[in-house]
């Protein structure tokens, strides 16, 4: 309310539209009167109100966390819907302490001992990449916001939920907090102190971690080579910061340990993998990759399993279809007039088979070229032993004709005739 009070003045006085948003959790049984109070307030300084309903579930992370995660979300849409840059909220000094207190707790590195910042982008949180998120009030105590809304006749709503101990703040905000005023008075404008020079701390810690990033970025993939050259601490900074470029959940101290220890120190040739919640990273020719979490194809097999039953490929027949789909093997199957390809009416005629290969296949991709098997042709072609798996490959009876990520077979392949077809492979997600 005291913030809705000072950007009214400010623009009235500037002449600029003031948008008043509310999230409507239904957690309280009386979230419809904080709505219809925050609806009086905005109405007598003339700003517009719109509103969401959200439904809050219980997560893993708990009830607080998912609050805060589809308001967060709904403040955004509301934003965008109209036209909004700027997304004011009244955090204060005392919650600013609280923040930083509860993420010492947490045992946090400088990110989460940075607290608040006055203002921010979080496109993750607030789902909109232009929106700025600013906190004017952040530099004022909780005590000095009450005089003035005192002052100024204000009345707001205190939520009841903020005298639950159950949650970790109000624990801190009830029975800590007054005990560290007590002893250390003050002490709120101490913490944001810390919290700017943890803050500025990690300005220089991503810088260096940007520089070290670009140095070792080859094609999207961490050369393994430079890390080997950094110290631990470095290489980890470098790492979280590559996971926060690609919106990843920040892995924790000892997950990073295990890691670096698997992909980094083992073999050259070792095609290692570790799984992070929302990814795998891999380790493919001294090179680190993220690559994400895919379900097993209905088709999916190993061909270097000499004990594995085998599954029979799916049989069709091309009718002069521009495309095919083939979900079991995640993709589909364009066939394209080209100067070089298989005769149209040949392949017509036969009977086809799509399927994963089992191990064995051999294909000549050019004529001043020599047959070879599949694996030594990906090998050659530094496909990933990961994407093999996932790139069928097409046959007519007994005669390997196409291998996707590869090419056609040239021994079935003409030239400079009208009527030629080639085939190409596009995966798609399921």
């Amino acid at each position: 309310m005291a913030l809705l009070h000072l950007a009214s003045s400010w623009c009235r006085e500037h002449g600029i539209a003031l948008h008043v948003f509310h999230v409507h959790h239904g957690l309280s049984p009386h979230a419809d009167a904080w709505l219809a109070h925050v609806e009086s307030a905005a109405g007598a300084l003339g700003a517009g109100v719109d509103q969401r309903r959200v439904t809050v579930e219980k997560g893993a992370s708990g009830i607080e966390a998912a609050a805060r995660k589809l308001r967060y979300r709904a403040l955004g849409e509301m934003c965008r819907d109209h036209g909004v840059g700027l997304l004011l909220t009244a955090h204060h000094l005392d919650d600013q302490a609280e923040t930083v207190l509860l993420q010492l707790l947490r045992g946090s590195g400088p990110a989460g001992l940075s607290g608040m910042d006055a203002a921010n982008s979080a496109p993750e949180l607030l789902g909109n990449p232009d929106l700025v998120m600013a906190r004017p009030l952040l530099p004022l105590a909780r005590a000095a916001l009450e005089a003035y809304a005192a002052g100024h006749g204000l009345a707001w709503v205190e939520d009841e939920s903020n005298l639950d101990p159950r949650y970790a703040r109000n624990a801190l905000r009830h029975t800590v907090m007054p005990a560290l005023a007590q002893a250390f008075p003050g002490f709120q404008a101490r913490f944001a102190r810390s919290a700017a020079h943890a803050q500025s701390a990690q300005r220089l810690l991503d810088e260096l971690a940007e520089q070290d990033l670009a140095a070792s970025l080859v094609d999207g993939a961490v050369d393994v080579a430079r890390l080997r050259t950094m110290s631990l601490d470095r290489a980890y900074n470098m790492l979280r910061h590559w996971f926060r470029r690609q919106g990843l959940a920040m892995p924790s101290t000892a997950w990073l340990t295990e890691m670096v220890t698997q992909l980094v120190e083992a073999r050259h040739d070792a095609q290692l993998l570790v799984t992070h919640p929302a990814c795998h990273i891999r380790r493919h020719r001294d090179r680190l990759y993220i690559t994400p979490k895919l379900a097993d194809l209905a088709g999916m097999r190993d061909p270097d399993d000499e004990g594995i039953i085998d599954k029979p490929g799916e049989s069709f027949r091309w009718n002069g279809e521009a495309v095919l789909a083939f979900p079991a093997y995640g993709g589909v199957l364009h066939f394209e007039a080209a100067d070089s390809g298989f005769d149209a009416a040949w392949l017509r005629a036969q009977p086809l088979l799509i399927d994963f290969r089992k191990g064995g296949e051999r294909l000549k991709l050019a004529a001043n070229r020599p047959t070879r098997g599949l694996k030594a042709h990906y090998q050659a072609a530094d496909v990933p032993a990961w994407e093999r798996a996932r790139l069928p490959i097409v046959s007519s009876k007994s005669a390997l004709l196409y291998a996707a990520g590869l090419g056609m077979d040239c021994q079935h392949v003409g030239r400079g005739e009208e009527g030629r077809i080639a085939l190409r492979w596009e995966s798609r997600a399921e």
